[in-house]
């Protein structure tokens, strides 16, 4: 159960996300039209969507202001995998995706992708890692995003490509995601 304080601070971020530039205002506009709950809930991550579409934040950051930049960054990461879908968000292309989003947001909004700008230099690698549909690229996003976030973060285990596409690619052996997954 959400306690009142918790409660109180997520009001807070919602409407701090309206205010907070066009990606996160995106973001509390998709909050608002698809009814989604968010709430503070102990995890091994900073935030995380769930399979009934609701979003969960660490109690480590509900300790922060609720206009913190990071705190944003991490509903706008969420809401954006809530927007792909299960397939594209269980892969590394809608981590990569979502992973672009969240760092140049916090890049715009404080002048450094993330609070440990000695770390910087793994997101400025990820950056400029393209969104697209070649394997070795989500291999690098990969290789970076676990670098960065450690080996209890089991990216290793998601598909390079939404799953549909992925079993696709394993029959045909063609690095062409279908139109639906392309610049999603």
């Amino acid at each position: 159960m959400m306690s009142r304080e918790h409660s109180s601070w997520i009001n807070s971020l919602l409407t701090n996300l309206e205010s907070s530039g066009p990606e996160a205002a995106a973001a509390a506009e998709y909050l608002r039209w698809r009814h989604t709950r968010v709430s503070v809930y102990a995890q091994t991550t900073g935030a995380r969507w769930t399979a009934d579409r609701r979003i969960e934040i660490h109690p480590r950051y509900a300790e922060l202001a609720a206009d913190d930049p990071y705190v944003i960054s991490l509903v706008i990461h969420e809401v954006r995998h809530l927007q792909q879908g299960q397939f594209t968000a269980l892969s590394v292309y809608g981590e990569l995706e979502a992973w672009h989003l969240q760092f140049g947001y916090l890049k715009k909004a404080t002048g450094i992708y993330q609070p440990d700008p000695r770390r910087d230099d793994l997101i400025d690698e990820l950056m400029h890692v393209p969104l697209n549909q070649e394997r070795s690229a989500l291999e690098q996003a990969r290789r970076l995003m676990q670098a960065f976030a450690g080996k209890k973060y089991r990216i290793d285990l998601l598909p390079l490509y939404p799953l549909p596409a992925e079993i696709r690619y394993q029959v045909t052996r063609k690095e062409t995601l279908p139109p639906r997954w392309r610049n999603v």
